[in-house]
């Protein structure tokens, strides 16, 4: 969800699962397999996030492991991702903290959120005039298989 906060720039909310005042055991903790299943990502795209510092799993042994925490930012990176922007503006805009019960946010510029806007306009116009390309190119084959090849004399 989109909000205003008081330094007027927009953030998009986000909960941890997990409360600052229950430690975390390990139950709490999924698998990058599972991981990978719940939210659709690779495991390759999670090593790389994890690569670039926007995840942070806890390691046991050759295992990752994700809390709460690590499940909001990826929720946030994907929400970012879907919003248009690169992971270099995604971790920009990820505001963190110390303390892993603290709400986490893409922190938006008014002027950020008019740019990206305005680039996810033209790329859906330059997608609307491919689309148009593409249907009429699919109408031209289509009508060259229902017309009946031309006949050829056979001369003898």
């Amino acid at each position: 969800m989109l909000t205003q906060d008081n330094s007027s720039s927009a953030a998009l909310d986000q909960r941890p699962a997990q409360s600052a005042e229950r430690p975390l055991v390990e139950s709490e903790f999924v698998t990058i397999g599972d991981i990978s299943r719940t939210y659709g990502v690779s495991l390759r795209a999670l090593r790389f996030y994890e690569e670039r510092q926007l995840l942070q799993p806890v390691r046991r042994g050759m295992a990752r492991l994700y809390d709460g925490h690590a499940r909001a930012r990826l929720e946030l990176i994907i929400k970012g991702k879907q919003l248009g922007f690169t992971l270099t503006e995604i971790r920009a805009m990820l505001e963190t903290g110390n303390d892993p019960a603290q709400d986490l946010k893409l922190a938006l510029a008014p002027a950020q959120v008019l740019d990206q806007i305005a680039m996810l306009e033209r790329q859906r116009a330059d997608i609307d005039v491919a689309i148009r390309e593409l249907r009429a190119t699919q109408e031209r084959l289509e009508d060259a298989i229902r017309e009946p090849a031309p006949r050829r004399v056979m001369m003898a």
